[in-house]
């Protein structure tokens, strides 16, 4: 194999390509991670705005977010943050409580019909997922097992 190409993948059946500089290499992750990110939103919406979409996803990751908890997580100004959780209570996808230990801080949960909206969501993008994979025919599985451990080695915090 000559310095200009790439060392063959696991499994050897993805193509050899020339080697592509770092500069390179992360242009295209970024562009087809972002691609990816959006058809999975396009795909998974299950009858909630993006931003909607995120939030509550961000407040059951969260647990029981301040607003501004949510904002800052969110990259929104408050008022922003304000409108969509206004809407999403008005859905009945998430409820405001006081703080048990100060009742001056409003806090956020996923309601059971939010947690059903998330199961949703969930659901689409992983079905969606599941038709692309079948695209790529046989012998194609342990390439993206290969893919999915780089991609988490790559998110992975040192």
């Amino acid at each position: 194999m000559s310095p200009a190409t790439s060392s063959p993948p696991r499994g050897g059946s993805l193509p050899t390509l020339p080697a592509a500089t770092d500069q390179e290499l992360a242009t295209r992750l970024r562009i087809a991670v972002a691609r990816l990110h959006r058809r999975l939103r396009q795909q998974s919406l299950a009858g909630l705005s993006p931003s909607q979409a995120s939030a509550l996803g961000s407040v059951n990751r969260l647990g029981a977010p301040t607003l501004g908890e949510l904002a800052e997580v969110e990259q929104v100004q408050p008022p922003t943050v304000t409108r969509l959780v206004s809407a999403m209570e008005g859905a009945g996808l998430v409820s405001r409580f006081g703080d048990p230990s100060d009742r001056r801080i409003t806090r956020l949960r996923v309601t059971p019909e939010g947690r059903r909206s998330l199961q949703r969501v969930h659901r689409l993008k992983n079905a969606y997922l599941e038709r692309r994979l079948t695209l790529l025919g046989p012998g194609r599985h342990e390439d993206v097992v290969r893919l999915v451990e780089l991609l988490e080695e790559l998110i992975d915090e040192p």
